[in-house]
């Protein structure tokens, strides 16, 4: 099943609060007392519930308060905390989320929904659930390719149906910015024989009235099978390609009958044959339905297997 994860999904609920007037001290109790790195600041109004989110101050914030102050205990929370804060809404997808948090240089975003509190993100409860997101920015390479060759890796057969295309591979072997597509329409035969061969019999798949009371509303294909496509485009790569690691997020779901295409670039090369790459996976509107990112070994094709290699550029 594939499925964006949402803020609402990892946040932090309920929030412990302060108001601007508590002073350094009564804040590094509380945190102290919850175990936690944040109180979130907020106005009350006159039925003492929460009127306006005005702030947020860290262990960090009542640290350096206290480094600079003659009477740090006394000072109020409105003199040392963040403001104005960064917020997000509970259905945000993460990487938004994460976008935010790079936007504004900070850790934690204040979880607001129609005006009201409702809840508190941060990297370290992101991180429990999509690290892929983190480590994808550091693999985004700006390395402007230009397609020299269209490559065949020997595969054991080839389908009329199936397209791919492998382009900035140099003769010399594997390079940042090499990239390679693969593309197929998803069928009722495809989810069918995946779901006996792999044992994922989920009815989400498989059964259409039973589905259609899910919050898809229609059967959807499996996300393993979607992101199959990813290994189908790197054994198109010259050479063996061998698996070392793989991360993936699940942003959207496949319909059955959908033509889905896996696009790998070489965004890193580790030495050793090793290569860094990012590995997505786009519907026929062309969104991204898979992010993730590999790691693979590629070794020499065996002296048996024959290429063809056709220039184009």
């Amino acid at each position: 099943m594939s499925y964006p994860i949402r803020v609402a999904d990892v946040m932090s609920t309920p929030v412990v609060t302060a108001a601007p007037n508590e002073t350094v001290a009564d804040a590094a109790g509380t945190l102290l007392e919850e175990d936690i790195n944040s109180v979130v600041i907020v106005e009350a109004d006159e039925a003492d519930e929460v009127h306006e989110v005005v702030g947020i101050a860290t262990g960090t914030d009542l640290i350096r308060a206290l480094d600079r102050s003659e009477s740090p205990r006394e000072r109020l929370l409105a003199d040392v905390m963040s403001a104005p804060v960064a917020t997000t809404d509970p259905a945000a997808e993460l990487k938004d989320a994460l976008e935010t948090m790079h936007d504004h240089g900070v850790a934690r975003l204040v979880v607001v929904e129609d005006g009201r509190l409702v809840g508190l993100v941060s990297t370290d409860d992101v991180i429990r659930y999509a690290p892929q997101v983190f480590h994808r920015r550091t693999l985004t390479a700006d390395t402007e390719s230009t397609p020299q060759y269209r490559a065949r890796q020997e595969t054991e057969y080839e389908h009329a149906d199936w397209t791919f295309e492998c382009s900035t591979v140099s003769a010399d072997g594997l390079s940042v910015g090499d990239r390679v597509e693969f593309s197929k329409q998803i069928s009722e035969a495809d989810v069918r024989s995946f779901a006996t061969a792999s044992g994922d019999t989920n009815r989400l798949h498989l059964d259409e009235r039973y589905a259609g009371e899910t919050r898809f509303g229609r059967r959807i294909a499996h996300g393993t099978l979607v992101s199959g496509l990813i290994s189908a485009a790197l054994a198109r790569l010259p050479g063996v390609t061998i698996y070392v690691s793989q991360d993936l997020a699940f942003l959207g779901p496949v319909d059955i009958g959908e033509r889905v295409t896996a696009v790998c670039e070489i965004v890193g090369e580790i030495g050793d044959r090793k290569f860094e790459l990012t590995t997505d996976v786009l519907d026929s509107d062309g969104e991204r339905v898979i992010e993730g990112e590999a790691t693979v070994l590629v070794d020499d094709s065996p002296e048996t297997a024959t290429v063809e290699v056709e220039a184009i550029a």
